[in-house]
């Protein structure tokens, strides 16, 4: 703990997209509480709309793939950031980028506070031999814990959601609303292994398309997924693809306004939860346990695979390891138990 309670704190998270988006409860939790403490956020530039409408924040683009680049480039960013009087730096990444500027900050004797990760746990619940299977510290709990370890007695209780955003292309057809419930599907993933094989998903689209009920309106990004999603999107009369056509900003509007997000382990279930919005996620070889479900999400908005077919599950905090056969694991989530729970969550 801090001797004195910093004035202005710089909180850096440069990536990726979900872990940007989950830090937004906890710091709306900490300008709650903590109104008189300026907030500095460094990100990369394209998240910066993540933090659009927050209080007593201000955000700064990192140009990692250009002047920021490398040591060289990592020393003209603090050199940048040294002018801005920070009492504390709360890295809620700590990461080698990082680890570097940690270095600059503590030559000026500024207190540099890092995220524990929890890589031991994470590893006992991932591996195959004497795994512990059990709840660990969620990633917005260890997000609090570097504030709390600057002195802020911070209670995520009082994280507020951010407020739904007006819809500033509404002339569009495709986006009127109308009586139809609004259900976001984003099913790609970083790997395979956390992805909804796309025929199911396409069930579950058809499914939904023909009870009239609902708009269907698709996530993605890159040329890949744009494709995909456009063909999806023109066999289904309810179905708009999302991909490829607004801006970043647009679509967190149109999330905004969701009545319920379908979503992998990936960073649209987190943009969703900013919001409030109710999040099913669909889970493969990573695990809740590990601490990445989208904030403030009842438990059972998790659909999980069968531990009995595949016992070694979780096998991996971020998908990309697994053991052979164990990427067909969210397979055995059917398409009827996704619509059942998407109805069941719409009616409560």
């Amino acid at each position: 703990m801090l001797k004195n309670k910093p004035g202005h704190i710089l909180v850096i998270r440069f990536s990726a997209l979900g872990d940007v988006a989950m830090t937004v409860p906890v710091i709306t939790a900490f300008t709650h509480q903590f109104p008189n403490t300026r907030i500095t956020f460094l990100t990369r530039p394209f998240f910066t709309p993540i933090f659009n409408g927050l209080e007593n924040i201000s955000v700064i683009g990192a140009d990692l793939k250009g002047k920021h680049k490398g040591v060289t480039g990592l020393g003209r960013l603090y050199s940048q950031l040294s002018d801005m009087e920070f009492d504390a730096v709360a890295d809620l990444h700590n990461v080698l980028r990082t680890k570097i500027l940690k270095k600059y900050f503590l030559l000026s004797k500024i207190p540099f506070i890092q995220i524990d990760k929890g890589r031991i746990e994470k590893r006992a619940l991932t591996r195959a031999k004497d795994k512990q299977f059990r709840p660990l510290k969620t990633t917005f709990e260890r997000y609090a814990d570097v504030f709390r370890k600057m002195g802020y007695n911070l209670n995520l209780e009082h994280s507020k959601p951010k407020t739904r955003l007006p819809l500033s292309f509404q002339s569009s057809p495709d986006l009127i609303r109308s009586t139809a419930k609004w259900i976001g599907i984003a099913p790609f993933a970083a790997f395979s292994s956390k992805m909804y094989p796309l025929e199911k998903m396409e069930e579950v689209i058809a499914i939904l398309n023909n009870t009239n009920k609902y708009k269907i309106l698709l996530f993605g990004a890159g040329d890949n997924e744009v494709a995909s999603l456009k063909g999806l999107a023109g066999k289904y009369a309810n179905a708009v693809n999302m991909a490829g056509i607004y801006t970043f900003e647009e679509e967190l509007a149109v999330i905004s306004n969701l009545d319920l997000m379908v979503s992998m382990d990936s960073g649209n279930g987190h943009l969703a939860a900013m919001y409030r919005v109710p999040v099913l996620t669909i889970w493969g070889v990573t695990h809740p346990y590990a601490g990445f479900s989208p904030f403030g999400q009842r438990p059972d908005y998790s659909l999980l695979p069968d531990r009995g077919v595949f016992p070694l599950l979780p096998t991996s905090v971020y998908g990309n390891k697994y053991p052979k056969g164990y990427d067909k694991a969210i397979g055995t989530i059917e398409p009827v138990q996704i619509i059942d729970k998407i109805e069941s969550i719409l009616i409560s």
